[in-house]
């Protein structure tokens, strides 16, 4: 049975409010000019751009909570952190409870948005600028290319990316922090957080997805240790009244491919947002990028990454290359003690065909002095080039630590494809790889070694989403990094030729 749309408040993990705290919060007067003066600024299923932004009942509850006073009459909260799955209107959300600061907060007041990067802190500030578009008596706000500004109250409005170190002197009155699961430390928030000391009323506001629980020092996360923190104080363990912890979270017990899970954690389901994208996405998305996106839940990151039996379906052993077929080669791996494979995708045929061309693993008995055999690797990515078998159209791999290899093939007129394996590139490509292996978009060789390597994979949750990474140091997965990069290639249209010049003497 489906659960009302209007049942879906309190979340999983809520701080404790006292019923005059609630009672006399501020946050109707946040709804009524969210509702009143901010509208959708694109057409979604909570309706159409320019039609007026409605908060659900389950934002209302998180609005009033939120903005409750103490018995002073005073904000209660100087710090939030708001825990929900993707797709469920945060930007929009967040961006009224900006706007609603700079339009009616105190004067000389300081809103920034914050996010790893100042992309990501543009799409809520973005988001604020439409909504004043779209509004005529909100066009008292100058809007600029970087900032917002109040002439009325003196209060501006800014987007600010992670560099911390460029942030101090700020006194902030309102910070709205999309992704907080996406910072790589905790600078930009402690800075932010702390300058807000000399303000009467300050508020921090933090709105995520879970993330990766460890930060570039080895850490636990920000985000991480901050949800933690906020546990303890909804289980009453600890106490800090100034903290505001409201957190959706799916269920681990339920099955996560099913409604139900679905429903648990996604208060927006089947009303802004889509359940039939939840049924098409759960069937293209590995288990750990799901639950962490969809379901709000912090997984490991010793977590399989194809489901069992979906690599062996896409075996093909009969089938061979064709004549001068086009190929993309692709090959990853390191000099010493680890190993190196060179993968082709073939793309003459109804599906592209994974084949493996070579694969160099350090052999049990060999000292730690073993090195790959970079000449033999050169060579043998030369003589397919030039064997006349193939129409080889690139040939891709990271330069990092293949520089002099890269020159080598360059200058031997070979068609090299400089491609850095950063998160930027991986975590998409590892989604389109994922999905291809799910609608078995592609059959491959059987080869042992590559299944080996297959199967060593298993998640690793990068601020950019998910990528694979090794189970452990002695079990080597280059050959799944090859093919999955490769593959990202191979299905992209040729990069064009240039055109060849020929010149003609009229004296001929």
């Amino acid at each position: 049975m489906k659960k009302n749309k209007t049942d879906r408040w309190p979340p999983k993990f809520l701080t404790p409010l006292s019923d005059d705290e609630y009672k006399n919060s501020r946050g109707d007067d946040v709804i009524d000019f969210a509702e009143t003066l901010c509208r959708i600024t694109k057409d979604s299923i909570a309706g159409r751009s320019g039609e007026p932004l409605i908060f659900r009942p389950w934002q209302r509850e998180l609005t009033k909570s939120l903005f409750a006073t103490k018995k002073d009459g005073h904000l209660k909260h100087k710090v939030g952190l708001i825990g929900l799955p993707r797709k469920q209107g945060k930007s929009a959300w967040l961006s009224a409870l900006a706007l609603e600061h700079l339009a009616l907060g105190p004067s000389g007041g300081e809103i920034y948005s914050c996010a790893a990067d100042r992309d990501q802190a543009k799409i809520v500030f973005g988001t604020a600028k439409e909504m004043i578009r779209l509004e005529p008596e909100l066009q008292f706000l100058q809007v600029f290319r970087d900032a917002i500004y109040n002439p009325k109250t003196g209060t501006s409005y800014r987007a600010l990316s992670a560099e911390a170190f460029t942030k101090e002197g700020l006194s902030p009155t309102f910070v709205a922090f999309d992704e907080l699961h996406a910072q790589p430390n905790r600078e930009l928030f402690d800075v932010m957080s702390l300058a807000m000391g000399a303000r009467r009323e300050p508020m921090l506001v933090a709105i995520t997805t879970a993330g990766v629980k460890t930060d570039s020092s080895g850490k636990d996360s920000l985000c991480y240790d901050l949800y933690n923190y906020g546990k303890k104080l909804a289980s009453g363990e600890l106490v800090d009244p100034s903290f505001f912890f409201a957190w959706y979270e799916g269920d681990e017990k339920i099955d996560y491919r099913t409604e139900e899970a679905w429903e648990i954690a996604n208060p927006g389901y089947d009303d802004i947002c889509s359940a039939d994208d939840f049924a098409s996405a759960v069937l293209r998305t590995p288990e750990a990028e799901f639950k962490t996106k969809r379901l709000n839940i912090w997984t490991s990151t010793q977590t399989a990454w194809l489901p069992a039996g979906t690599w062996e379906a896409l075996e093909d052993q009969n089938r061979q290359p064709m004549e001068m077929e086009d190929v993309v080669l692709s090959f990853d791996g390191s000099f010493s003690n680890d190993s190196t494979a060179l993968i082709a995708w073939l793309l003459g045929g109804e599906k592209p065909h994974l084949t493996v061309i070579g694969l160099w693993e350090r052999p049990h008995d060999a000292g730690s002095d073993w090195f790959v055999p970079v000449a033999e690797v050169e060579q043998t990515i030369i003589g397919v080039t030039r064997s006349g078998k193939f129409n080889v159209r690139e040939i891709v791999f990271d330069p990092a630590r293949w520089n002099r290899t890269f020159m080598v093939l360059d200058e031997e007129g070979l068609p090299v494809v400089s491609y850095p394996n950063s998160a930027e590139r991986m975590v998409p490509a590892t989604q389109k790889f994922y999905e291809a292996v799910m609608n078995q978009s592609f059959t491959h060789d059987g080869h042992e070694g590559l299944a080996r390597h297959i199967t060593n994979c298993v998640t690793k949750q990068s601020s950019r989403g998910v990528m694979v990474a090794k189970a452990s140091s002695k079990r080597k997965v280059d050959a799944a990094v090859a093919a999955i990069f490769g593959y990202d290639r191979a299905t992209q249209p040729p990069v064009p030729k240039e055109p060849t010049v020929r010149f003609f003497s009229f004296n001929q």
